[in-house]
């Protein structure tokens, strides 16, 4: 019997490793998306050794090939920094070679960084290429799409958000339990962190700081107990869906100080839950969190400014509640998986022709 050719043909990460493509993704397939526009989905990097990940990415780029080739799908890749363009690139350019039509979907808040300082002029001249060729540019928020329109003038662009389903409430958490979920390291602006909690453990004896993500957790617990907070610091690893919302129920606050980011998904799943969200002015935050309104917004690398907005959300659990409430209809109005997956179909059909 012959399997149906994909009318959408998506590429990414593994959708059971970590990270928040993966997140990102495993949302677009479980509100049905995946059915409704003919997606099918191939992937071309998984977390392993070097010579597994690079036999699943060659294994991967032959599925393309060989689908863009025989059905000439549109190809929607979802685009990080890094190896992952590089990756991407190749996928792309092996989609416009066959004909098909494209999507290069932007991932990750260090992209800015990596095109316009990490990479030469050669690599430079291959980022703007690829985004000038491809049929369409999806960014994750406003500010992204004006980098994106200054670096690469031709691009076509569209701004698409993430999107995250909505739990049921949550509550309030147990009082003063703050949580972080994410990679487990300093771009994440994790030493800012742990030097707030540090400082404000004295004043506050019930604080708790819940440290969710994959990363060198021998060495989180030494920077911990070097700040004299060791007891006061829990490092689950990394965590799947169950037991990162059985963390958010838990929680009181949470915080994600980033240096940079795209739109990340832990903030938009914990304002879903109706949390008080502290997080950096960057990326696409601030477009999503407005300060004092549904949400607390600190500048990054400042943690005097950081310790600050955590002790008002710890001193005031009514400001927790009344932010929290106020972040999750904004979740609710702009960020739904209906709304989301809305926006993609209609992307889908214009460039299928359909």
């Amino acid at each position: 019997m012959k399997t149906r050719a994909p009318r959408i043909l998506m590429v990414g990460t593994a959708l059971d490793g970590q990270g928040g493509v993966a997140a990102v993704v495993s949302v677009l397939r479980s509100c049905g998306l995946f059915e409704r526009e003919g997606v099918h989905y191939v992937s071309t990097h998984r977390e392993g050794a070097a010579l597994a990940k690079l036999g699943h990415a060659c294994s991967g780029l032959w599925s393309v090939a060989r689908a863009c080739l025989r059905a000439r799908p549109v190809v929607h890749a979802h685009v990080s920094s890094g190896a992952s363009f590089v990756r991407k690139s190749l996928v792309l350019l092996l989609a416009r070679l066959s004909g098909c039509k494209t999507i290069f979907h932007l991932h990750g808040g260090t992209f800015r960084h990596y095109a316009q300082e990490r990479s030469g002029v050669l690599m430079r001249g291959w980022i703007r290429h690829t985004l000038e060729r491809s049929s369409l540019v999806i960014a994750l928020s406003d500010s992204w799409a004006a980098f994106l329109g200054g670096f690469a003038p031709k691009a076509r662009l569209a701004v698409v958000p993430n999107a995250v389903p909505l739990p049921a409430s949550t509550g309030a958490g147990i009082p003063g339990r703050v949580l972080f979920l994410g990679r487990l390291a300093s771009a994440k602006g994790i030493n800012e962190l742990l030097d707030a909690a540090a400082a404000l453990a004295p004043r506050f004896p019930q604080l708790r700081l819940v440290l969710g993500g994959s990363g060198d957790l021998a060495a989180m617990r030494r920077a911990a107990r070097e700040r004299g907070i060791g007891h006061l610091v829990e490092l689950p690893g990394w965590l799947d869906a169950a037991a990162r919302d059985a963390e958010l129920a838990q929680a009181s606050v949470f915080c994600l100080p980033s240096h940079a980011e795209g739109l990340p998904m832990s903030v938009l799943e914990a304002m879903a839950a109706a949390k008080p969200v502290v997080a950096t002015h960057v990326g696409g935050i601030p477009e999503l969190v407005r300060d004092g309104e549904n949400g607390l917004l600190v500048s990054p690398h400042d943690t005097a400014a950081l310790m600050a907005a955590l002790a008002r959300l710890l001193d005031d659990p009514a400001l927790g509640a009344r932010l929290g409430a106020r972040a999750r209809l904004t979740v609710e109005a702009q960020y739904s998986t209906q709304a989301v997956c809305g926006r993609l179909a209609v992307i889908y059909n214009d460039l299928a022709g359909t």
